[in-house]
C-alpha cells in the first residue's frame, strides 16, 4: 500500500496536480474536483492552498491508485497557481546589503537599495512574472544586466492580519525555492523584478508540517556549475516569523500569497544559454535554463 514519506506537491505538464516521492510523481489531479465552483468575481486567494489541510487525506488516497511517473519525464510548473500577491524582502542578508552598498552596478545611487529591510520595506512582483523551473527564464532586455537571486519562498496558508511573530508559522502552508530574477537599473524594484518569467517557484511545495523550522536551512545556487550564492536562513536579518509579522502589519495575507524572504550575497549576471541549479535544504533542488526572448 502506498503512503507518502513527505507531502511535496507540484503542478506539472498541463496544470496537473502531483504528489512527489523521491524521483517519481503520482497524479492526484482528481482531488481538484473537491474545490468549490465559484462564479465571478473570482476569489483573491488560491482556493487549493486555502483548502489544503482538508484535502490531505484525499491526496494520499488518490496517490494510492495512481501510477508513478518519473520526475524527469514531466514539465514542472509553479507549485502555486494563483497567488494573490508575490512579496519580496529586499536586502535581508547583511552580507548582501554590504555588497549592494559597495557596488554602484547594484544600487545605481538609489538610497532605497542601500537600506536594510527595516527601512526599505517590501516590494511587490507582478503575478504574470511567475513560472516553474521547466519554463525557463527569458531575457527580455539583453542590453542590460540581469542577475540571479535564490531565496526561500514562503507560501501563506490562511488569512492573516497583524500576526505576531510568535504565531506566524501557524499561517504558513509550505515552502519552495524562489528565484527572484532582477534587471539592474535605477527604476523601482517592482518594475525591474516583474518581467515575464522573473519569478521562478519550484520544484514543489513542501507542506509546513513537513518542515517545522525554516530558520536553519542551507541554500545555494550555481550558474553553469560555478557556485554563486551560498548561505543559511539563520543569517536572515528578519527571520520568517518576523517577515510575516512585518508583512501582515501592512497587507492582509491570503492563502496562496508568496513571500520571498531575501537573497544572500553573491548575486551575478545571467545570460541566454546559462543553466542555474538551486538547492535549499529539506526543500529540494531545481535546474532552470536561461534563454533569449
Amino acid at each position: 500500500m502506498y503512503y507518502p514519506l513527505l507531502m511535496r506537491l507540484c503542478q506539472f505538464d498541463e496544470n496537473r496536480l502531483g504528489l512527489v516521492e523521491n524521483e517519481t510523481i503520482r497524479d492526484v489531479t482528481s482531488v481538484l474536483d473537491k474545490l468549490p465552483s465559484r462564479r465571478y468575481p473570482f476569489p483573491q486567494d488560491d482556493v487549493f492552498i486555502a483548502m489544503l489541510p482538508s484535502l490531505r487525506d484525499a491526496i494520499v488516497s488518490a496517490a494510492r491508485s495512481s501510477s508513478a511517473k518519473r520526475l524527469s519525464d514531466v514539465r514542472l510548473l509553479s507549485p502555486v497557481a494563483n497567488p494573490g500577491k508575490v512579496m519580496g524582502a529586499p536586502v535581508n542578508y547583511q552580507k548582501h546589503l554590504n555588497e549592494v552598498t559597495a557596488d554602484p552596478n547594484l544600487h545605481h545611487q538609489n538610497k532605497a537599495h542601500m537600506q536594510a529591510i527595516h527601512q526599505s520595506g517590501f516590494f511587490l512582483k507582478a503575478n504574470s512574472s511567475m513560472v516553474g523551473p521547466s519554463q525557463s527564464v527569458v531575457i527580455r532586455h539583453p542590453d542590460r544586466r540581469t542577475d540571479e537571486e535564490v531565496e526561500l519562498a514562503v507560501v501563506i496558508g490562511r488569512r492573516a492580519q497583524a500576526v505576531p511573530a510568535a504565531e506566524a508559522l501557524e499561517y504558513v502552508a509550505g515552502y519552495c525555492i524562489g528565484l527572484d530574477i532582477s534587471i539592474r537599473g535605477p527604476e523601482e524594484r517592482s518594475l525591474r523584478k516583474s518581467v515575464d518569467t522573473y519569478t521562478v517557484l519550484g520544484p514543489w511545495l513542501v507542506t509546513a508540517d513537513e518542515l517545522a523550522d525554516p530558520s536553519h536551512l542551507d541554500l545555494q545556487i550555481s550558474v553553469n556549475g560555478e557556485l554563486r550564492q551560498k548561505a543559511n536562513t539563520r543569517d536572515l536579518i528578519l527571520g520568517i516569523p518576523e517577515l510575516i509579522e512585518f508583512a501582515s502589519s501592512f497587507y492582509t495575507l491570503l492563502p496562496g500569497d508568496v513571500l520571498l524572504s531575501g537573497t544572500p550575497e553573491g548575486v551575478g549576471p545571467i545570460q541566454p544559454g546559462d543553466v542555474m541549479h538551486a538547492i535549499i535544504e529539506h526543500v529540494g533542488e531545481m535546474t532552470v535554463h536561461v534563454r533569449a526572448a
